[in-house]
């Protein structure tokens, strides 16, 4: 900051920022020894992480007979270790202490850190023969193990995530408690058991959650890091000054793509937010935004990032774990939601702009024609299909001609790429982030800033590639674009120092620049491993909450309340649970938020929907709760990147959380309509479907947005904007009106089962409504609706076997017995009496019926759109689309 603000102003702003940007690497700095053996510390846990990931352990036990090889359980243990010992020694636990030197009791308390969780490895073959009987050490371990987590989530997480786990501790040993209603008891725990299931096995703190930590997401947190600290951040927020900036409300459209390329690696939105959020922020409020719309509109933007894949704030990897699909296609369903979400925030900040009245940065001066203007993006286009086509065909045909040698023929692609492209940004300066207070702003111009960091773009290409085309594992991937960041970041120094020569402004000498080329590549490590501490001790602790789940069944008592309060409502049973994930994330990092949202709210909408008709993909159910878990990131009075905005922006923090929550109205839309129109996840989908489904919702998405903010081609009235909405509705949903007109499905009566499944078609599932008696109340009739997998073609009762289902049929229709152990509906079913009376019976069997196309309903809403346009283009003061967008 310069001449703008006074040198209190800027400490005090600085000192903000110092405090959030600790949220997600720790306050604390000593200086001398101490300080190098926290740095050594953090970069060893990254060494650790890419050694256990990579063949080397395999090639030494193979080549030397050195037998370093760490199983999942072990890394996982150690992986806890190296996240709270760093915890302890880079956090402060008390506000007054020091945040230059580390005092005793904490090193004690990272020492006892490492002993507990080192003690599951070096007892490893003991405590396997114990099998569930813990020793009194193994019980001491666990108690000390389970506070020192404790301790460690209060120095990284603050006090949320200690309030949430402390809960569900307390709800083990004291769920029996007479004072508690008969609707929310259980049997309760004895001591032993209960550490033993959180510490000393893995369906507690060592669990799913961790695993998937230690194997995939630190990867991805260092792959991210490494590419901050190699240039890309500022890469990516010039490139989109370059390109946006001269528009109107230029800074503000600007902050909304560079925080969705920063959530592309990025794994906070706090993070995203202090990065981005310090160039854009005052930038916005330079070109007429005040202080609470700027923060909220990278607040916005920031918390959208953590929905954007292929990263998803590091929670993709769960959602891929505990939903049971492929990590392709989480990426796959959560693409169209992103991509419209952040087209609908660039045009809500063009609506602010319009409102405004404001005016874009002035563009730097061109002599080119439009003929050459056009040459030149046709040119860069062509370039970067051709590089896509080389990666594309070239990788393809190495790996069909030399199967054994597709890596080499990769590594060579890549390498000749970035010689390229490298060569081409040393004949240009390299990128300077420019004080975003100061009096005059010359826009960069785009080509020539896309044209120094295009090699930032290959590490990003290997990982999709490895991910997309070669199916590999999203660790496996992780790992080879890590290692292709690393080789980045230890020679694009030294190979530009060569290629420009004396001669270049921007030359410095060989030997300064390969030692840059270290030091960056230390402090991307160190800083990669500093950022995983938050994330390896929340899903350290999310798994006592998900042990406390599997254990006690609790996410079938907030199924029974949510139950209970919606009436039968669908639409009230989703608001319930989305204002109940939202406060369940506040104050939470985005792997936490996720864990804890999915633990209990997923399971409700799975329970409850099912009850009440609704039967949705589970990858749906689990990102409904996702995305509402996130918004509470700037959602007050907890919202985090509404404060570390504020302190950016100088507005006050409630009102910037307010309007960035307003402004995420569109991102809060978008889970309710994908619970009832699952194409916008590109579920059974075509390309030439994908595509219509992307066009509709975008356009579907602006005409809410300018709904919402009561501009569309003119102020509009309150009649206009609420047609507006019944318009986008109508866009995003057309079933919702086709079921008014044709019911969905033809019911068939229970005594028609056997035939109906015999003639249904091979690979739909068939849907079917059971009613039996409850199983916790045996005078209450339940209903749930299920999809049968009938398997090959045969007869009925042959094809209802082999979807499970042990079907009798009798006078009064078809009843069911208890599904046996490990088939489909198992767990599923066990909410009915199968020996009590009533009978379980199939109710109904309904079959989808022929239809018109949904899409019909598409005509009126667009003649109804024609009318509102018409009716505005008359109170038209200044273009609303084109002219200085």
């Amino acid at each position: 900051m310069n001449a703008t603000d006074s040198p209190a102003d800027s400490s005090s702003t600085t000192q903000d920022l110092d405090s959030f940007t600790a949220i997600d690497s720790g306050g604390r700095k000593p200086m001398g020894g101490v300080g190098i053996f926290i740095a050594t510390l953090a970069f060893t846990w990254s060494a650790f992480q890419l050694y256990v990931s990579s063949a080397v352990p395999f090639w030494l036990a193979d080549e030397w007979g050195i037998n370093l090889i760490f199983n999942g359980s072990e890394v996982r243990v150690i992986h806890l270790a190296f996240a709270m010992a760093l915890a302890c020694l880079s956090y402060p636990l008390f506000k007054s202490s020091s945040l230059k030197r580390v005092p005793l009791y904490d090193w004690l308390l990272a020492i006892g850190s490492v002993v507990c969780c080192l003690y599951l490895v070096v007892n490893k073959d003991a405590i396997g023969m114990r099998a569930g009987l813990p020793t009194s050490s193994d019980l001491i371990v666990s108690a000390f193990g389970l506070m020192l987590l404790a301790t460690a989530v209060y120095r990284s997480l603050g006090l949320p995530m200690l309030i949430v786990a402390g809960v569900f501790v307390l709800y083990v040993f004291f769920g029996d408690a007479q004072f508690l209603p008969d609707v929310v008891r259980w049997k309760g725990a004895s001591f032993g058991k209960a550490m033993w299931h959180y510490w000393m096995q893995g369906e507690g703190v060592f669990g799913v959650a961790l695993g998937v930590a230690s194997s995939m997401i630190f990867l991805f947190v260092l792959f991210g890091s490494l590419l901050e600290q190699a240039g890309a951040g500022n890469y990516f927020i010039q490139l989109a000054f370059g390109a946006l900036g001269h528009f109107r409300g230029g800074p503000a459209k600007a902050a909304v793509v560079a925080s969705a390329l920063s959530g592309i690696y990025s794994g906070s939105s706090i993070a995203n937010v202090v990065t981005t959020g310090t160039f854009t922020i005052p930038l916005m409020k330079r070109t007429g935004f005040s202080a609470e719309k700027a923060g909220a509109i990278e607040v916005a933007s920031s918390t959208n990032g953590q929905l954007t894949p292929p990263v998803m704030g590091a929670a993709a990897f769960l959602i891929a774990e505990f939903t049971g699909i492929s990590y392709p296609e989480v990426i796959k369903h959560a693409l169209l939601p992103a991509l419209i979400s952040y087209i609908a925030l660039v045009y809500i900040v063009h609506l602010e702009a319009l409102k405004l009245d404001l005016v874009g940065l002035e563009k730097p001066p061109t002599h080119l024609t439009v003929m050459q203007k056009m040459i030149g993006f046709l040119f860069g286009f062509l370039a970067f299909v051709a590089l896509g086509g080389l990666v594309y065909f070239g990788l393809g045909w190495i790996s069909t001609a030399f199967p054994g040698m597709t890596i080499y023929g990769a590594a060579g692609i890549f390498l000749v790429c970035y010689l390229v492209l490298i060569t081409i940004s040393a004949r240009r300066n390299d990128l300077h982030m420019d004080d975003p207070d100061a009096p005059l702003i010359t826009l960069p111009r785009t080509g020539e800033v896309a044209l120094t960091g295009l090699y930032y773009l290959l590490p990003i290409i290997v990982l999709l590639w490895c991910i997309l085309i070669e199916r590999l594992s999203p660790a496996l991937s992780a790992f080879w674009a890590s290692m292709a960041m690393v080789f980045i970041v230890l020679t694009q120094h030294p190979i530009k120092s060569l290629i420009r020569g004396s001669s270049h402004a921007e030359h410095t000498a060989f030997v300064p620049s390969v030692a840059r080329g270290f030091s960056d590549f230390g402090a991307g490590m160190v800083s990669g491993a500093r950022s995983m501490v938050p994330i390896g001790v929340a899903t350290g602790v999310a798994g006592i909450i998900i042990g406390t789940v599997s254990l006690t069944g609790a996410h079938q008592i907030v199924g029974e309340f949510v139950e209970f309060l919606s009436g039968g409502s669908l639409i009230i049973m989703l608001l319930l649970v989305a204002v109940m994930s939202l406060l369940l994330g506040m104050g939470l990092p985005t792997t936490a938020n996720y864990i804890v949202v999915s633990s209990l709210m997923a399971p409700v909408i799975v329970s409850v929907g099912a009850q009440q008709g609704l039967v949705v993909p589970l990858v749906a159910v689990h990102m409904f709760v996702f995305y509402f878990g996130i918004l509470a990131d700037d959602t007050p009075p907890v919202g985090l990147a509404a404060f570390a905005a504020s302190a950016i922006s100088g507005g006050d923090p409630i009102k910037t959380g307010l309007q960035g929550f307003a402004y995420d109205i569109r991102t809060a839309l978008l889970p309710f309509l994908f619970i009832f129109n699952t194409e916008l996840l590109l579920i059974d989908v075509t390309l030439g479907k994908a595509i219509f489904v992307f066009v509709v919702g975008v356009i579907a998405m602006m005409l809410f947005a300018a709904a919402t903010q009561g501009y569309f081609i003119a102020r509009s009235r309150i009649w206009e904007s609420g047609l507006l909405l019944l318009v986008a509705f109508t866009l995003f949903r057309p079933g919702f009106w086709l079921d008014r007109v044709q019911p969905p499905y033809n019911e068939l009566a229970g005594t028609e089962l056997v035939q109906a499944a015999a003639d249904y078609p091979v690979g739909e599932p068939l849907r079917l409504r059971i009613v039996g008696p409850d199983f916790d109340y045996p005078d209450k009739l339940a209903s749930l609706t299920i999809l049968a997998d009938l398997g090959e073609a045969g007869d009925g009762e042959t094809r209802l076997e082999q979807a499970g289902l042990a079907v009798i049929m009798d006078e009064e229709g078809a009843s069911l017995e208890e599904p046996f152990p490990g088939t489909a509906f198992f767990q599923t079913l066990q909410m009915f009496d199968f020996y009590g009376d009533p009978l379980v019976r199939i109710d109904k069997v309904q079959i989808p019926a022929e239809r018109i196309a949904k899409e019909v309903f598409y005509i009126p809403a667009l003649l109804l759109l024609a009318f509102v346009v018409w009716l505005q283009r008359r109170r038209q003061t200044k273009p609303a689309f084109f002219g200085n967008f």
